[in-house]
């Protein structure tokens, strides 16, 4: 059974221990020419991430769009295969884990998507899409599957008279709530959250980032929050990780990466976010990065980040800098660090 699997998992995982280990986890895509559709590069989405979730906590992965935070994302609840590294879940490798193992933690782990409006099959009812989960898992049948999809629906703050609709029905907002909804189904402790309010209203992004806080609180989630706004995520997570072209160049407790950000690629992203005080706009200095981000096909030798970084010396294309400690918790990787 696998509730019977699950319980002895957590009996051998300690609270103590990081929820979620990934180590040079990597995750590579084909690049195939021809009639014989050879397989002649990769795109290295992912290329090499050590990462520590704890329970409880909210990570935030923080990026520009193409950098491999959604890929990571999937990777590590295994919706994609890892090409390379080992990623340990309540401390087992789950990895390459097949079957009846995997599915239980299946159980454990859930995503929220990007896009409210293709993530929910247009031909399904609210109820049917909730209940889904639960049907997969024979969690509940009959009154208990209903009494458990209605129960959903009002913790996401929706009337449960909403089951017999559809999703064209409802507004983004609601739609992303319906997601949540069956993100929660089945109980999950760990929560990839992909960005998640970057398709909504400015007004509904806050009640989304209030209604995912208040469930961590009720029940007890971790999350994975991916977004590429450094503002919102600054709301929202204890730690930050920075990732660019496939891999994290800086983490750091939220409120030290924004007072003091040792990477340069940190410092750009945190010198465009505007602030509402016209005196120190005008007088702040913003970096502009020149040149676009490189292929994650061909990526440079050495720092990623040096074709567009405003501090690269020759070394920096010599070999590639390691995630290096800048204070408590917080890792950077860099020759040349901003003071």
């Amino acid at each position: 059974m696998p509730e019977a699997v699950q319980a002895q998992l957590k009996r051998a995982w300690t609270a103590s221990s990081p929820l979620v280990t990934v180590r040079g986890l990597k995750t590579w895509f084909p690049v195939t020419s021809g009639v014989l559709q050879r397989t002649v590069a990769h795109v290295r989405a992912v290329d090499g991430v050590d990462l520590d979730i704890k329970k409880g906590e909210t990570v935030g992965l923080v990026g520009e769009s193409g950098c491999g935070k959604s890929t990571l994302g999937r990777t590590i609840i295994r919706l994609l295969d890892p090409t390379a590294g080992t990623i340990e879940y309540m401390g087992e490798d789950i990895t390459h884990q097949r079957g009846e193992r995997m599915r239980a933690h299946r159980r454990d782990m859930a995503m929220i998507f990007q896009d409210p409006y293709a993530s929910l099959d247009p031909r399904q009812t609210v109820g049917d899409i909730v209940g889904e989960p639960l049907d997969i898992h024979r969690i509940a049948k009959g009154k208990e599957r209903q009494d458990r999809i209605y129960e959903l629906l009002r913790v996401v703050g929706m009337n449960p008279q909403f089951a017999d609709r559809y999703p064209h029905e409802f507004s983004g907002g609601q739609r992303q709530r319906i997601g949540i909804a069956r993100a929660l189904a089945v109980g999950p402790s760990f929560i990839v959250c992909d960005e998640p309010i970057s398709a909504l209203d400015v007004s509904i992004q806050a009640q989304i980032i209030n209604l995912l806080e208040n469930l961590q609180a009720k029940f007890d989630l971790t999350y994975l929050f991916i977004a590429h706004d450094l503002s919102v995520v600054k709301h929202i997570a204890n730690r930050v990780a920075v990732m660019y072209l496939g891999k994290i160049v800086e983490i750091a407790p939220g409120g030290q990466l924004y007072r003091r950000p040792r990477h340069p690629y940190t410092g750009s992203l945190l010198s465009a976010i505007p602030i509402p005080d016209p005196l120190i706009e005008r007088n702040r200095e913003r970096v502009i990065l020149q040149g676009d981000v490189a292929s994650p096909i061909d990526p440079p030798s050495g720092c990623r980040f040096r074709t567009r970084c405003p501090r690269a010396r020759p070394d920096c294309a010599e070999s590639e800098p390691p995630l290096e400690t800048f204070g408590d918790e917080h890792l950077a990787a860099c020759f040349h660090p901003l003071d």
